[in-house]
């Protein structure tokens, strides 16, 4: 069933990058729109649900949960993320962002046996509930200011008041509606249910919440607020910046202390979305080109993270404490030196592709000379290097206890290889990422 569900998700990967020439195309009276921008997300958003597929299948068989419901569930929210990425009005968005969010509260509880699992579940549906209610909240106070839920029509009224102050009800709505956006990519202060869900979910789960969700909310939020609100962008910028700020220093900070390395990339996840914010606060074509590229970098990144994790194993039983990995890079040197590659490439090491991704955010920042927000990037990317790289200590430098086993699928080993690969050698041959961001990011702007 799996093999089937990435089956299709490859064939509908293959139909969208077929329709990538024809251009920006507007369906269901204005809700919907297909174009550069949101196929470069739809290209990312379904390579990462079919190979999240292809990478828990294993996972799901040693603990007894191989059932169908979970390619279906996954599927569904990919529908659900697809009609985000090409949301083109507040009543379409908020149909994609709950078929993507109800499909994910069940998911995170897959494991129903698990306490842990269940609690995520919970957790993830208590909260998710909240932010919802808040987005709507927001939606209907823009809707009440401006009389349209569409963001073309929405963009009109705001570029109609010509640099006059915005009403305040319009300014409102808008807060909300990002406070609702800020809980689905785990932007600080509405980060609270991101460590528990991403350590309790069954770890392919958690690899999938890590990439596609986030890529698509990302995604998102880039939309609704460049295309209608393009013009306020004095008003949102300062609130991009404290979440911007707040994730990357909370990121930074929190992670040091942790033990799980599921937990610890929960983290890492919120920092790394501080970092993207950074783009979007700059806006612009440089800005939100630079967003792309980390997104796509970020996303073959934690792919790979979390194909090293499902690889941790002893006796055909998962671990996840940081210790059991000491002495890795004897018992398991393929698996070590892929994770290895992948930490040093999250902290920003040259020339891995890690490092690319932060240089265009931060040179995107610098041009735009908000300096403090570069600052704080560059310093708290710092503090950061230290628990990737503890990691990597671990592996290489720590006695081993009791090794790990090496007797994992083909399936991850060519994922293992393929990302490692990439993120090694990216700065060889970055044209395909480079060249579609801007397509992507020209694309949104000249629809805003």
């Amino acid at each position: 069933m799996i093999r089937l569900g990435v089956v299709a998700l490859v064939l509908t990967l293959l139909l969208v990058v077929t329709i990538s020439a024809r251009g920006a195309v507007v369906s269901f009276g204005g809700m919907f729109i297909v174009d550069d921008y949101a196929i470069f997300f739809k290209i990312l958003v379904l390579g990462a649900s079919a190979l999240s597929l292809l990478i828990a299948q294993e996972y799901l068989e040693i603990r007894g949960i191989a059932r169908f419901e979970y390619v279906v569930l996954v599927m569904l929210a990919t529908t659900g993320m697809m009609l985000m990425i090409s949301a083109n009005d507040f009543i379409a968005l908020y149909v994609g962002l709950e078929m993507q969010s109800l499909a994910l509260y069940v998911v995170a509880s897959f494991h129903r046996d698990d306490v842990r699992s269940v609690e995520a579940g919970l957790k993830y549906f208590v909260l998710g509930a909240l932010a919802s209610g808040m987005l709507l909240y927001g939606a209907s106070l823009i809707y009440g200011y401006a009389g349209t839920t569409s963001f073309s029509a929405i963009g009109d009224v705001v570029g109609a008041l010509q640099g006059a102050t915005p009403p305040v009800g319009l300014i409102i709505g808008l807060v909300f509606v990002i406070a609702g956006l800020a809980f689905k990519v785990s932007a600080v202060p509405f980060h609270m249910w991101t460590p528990d869900v991403y350590e309790g979910a069954p770890t392919p789960v958690t690899a999938f919440f890590s990439l596609a969700p986030k890529v698509a909310a990302i995604a998102l939020l880039l939309r609704v607020v460049i295309e209608p609100f393009g013009d306020m962008l004095a008003q949102w910028r300062q609130i991009i910046v404290f979440l911007s700020i707040a994730s990357m220093l909370l990121g930074a900070f929190a992670a040091i202390g942790q033990t799980n390395i599921k937990r610890l990339m929960a983290y890492s996840s919120i920092g790394h979305v501080g970092y993207a914010l950074i783009g979007l606060a700059v806006g612009g074509e440089e800005g939100i080109r630079s967003v792309l590229i980390y997104m796509a970098i970020y996303l073959i990144m934690n792919l790979g993270v979390f194909t090293c994790i499902l690889c941790m194993r002893r006796r055909e039983e998962m671990v996840e404490e940081i210790a059991d990995l000491a002495g890795a890079s004897r018992s398991n040197p393929m698996m070590a030196l892929a994770l290895a590659i992948f930490m040093f490439s999250m902290a920003g090491i040259p020339p891995l592709a890690g490092f690319f991704s932060k240089l265009y955010i931060f040179v995107a920042a610098v041009q735009a000379e908000m300096y403090t927000l570069a600052v704080i990037g560059v310093l708290s990317s710092v503090v950061g290097a230290f628990y990737y790289l503890r990691i990597v200590k671990v592996m290489y430098f720590d006695p081993a206890t009791e090794p790990l086993d090496r007797n994992y699928g083909p399936e991850l080993r060519l994922v293992m290889l393929a990302t490692a690969v990439i993120i090694l050698f990216f700065f060889l041959y970055p044209e395909p990422i480079l060249s579609g961001a801007g397509v992507a990011a020209a694309s949104l702007l000249s629809g805003s």
